[in-house]
């Protein structure tokens, strides 16, 4: 019997499929905005959401865990300036613009930012 799985396969194997969508949510903690495939901004957007709610808690623990999986960089950002900024806020910290299909092959495109 098939049961519901969580998240996309994004036409990758697993280690590929982590791979990506923690360097698509690095670039967008880094820029706060990023154009990107409507499929990926999803996926990015509940990773990323889980990275500041992570952030907000500024514990030892949560340090460790973000320096496990991201940058020393985007790390010192979520730490410093996005933790805070979202402290009062629960949840809702990404918003998801759709576009028009991209010209080559028609994918359907969005732009993810962080909400100020």
């Amino acid at each position: 019997m098939k049961k519901r799985k969580k998240g996309r396969k994004l036409s990758r194997e697993r280690n590929q499929r982590r791979a990506l969508l923690r360097t698509v949510s690095g670039a967008l903690l880094l820029r706060e905005k990023i154009k990107t495939t409507e499929v990926k901004a999803k996926e990015t957007s509940i990773l990323t959401e889980k990275f500041i709610t992570q952030a907000k808690k500024n514990t030892l623990a949560s340090r460790r865990l973000l320096a496990k999986v991201l940058p020393q960089k985007i790390v010192k950002k979520l730490l410093e300036k996005l933790g805070p900024r979202y402290k009062e806020k629960n949840g809702g910290y990404t918003k998801i613009i759709k576009l028009g299909p991209r010209k080559s092959d028609g994918a359907k495109m969005a732009i993810i930012e962080l909400v100020k």
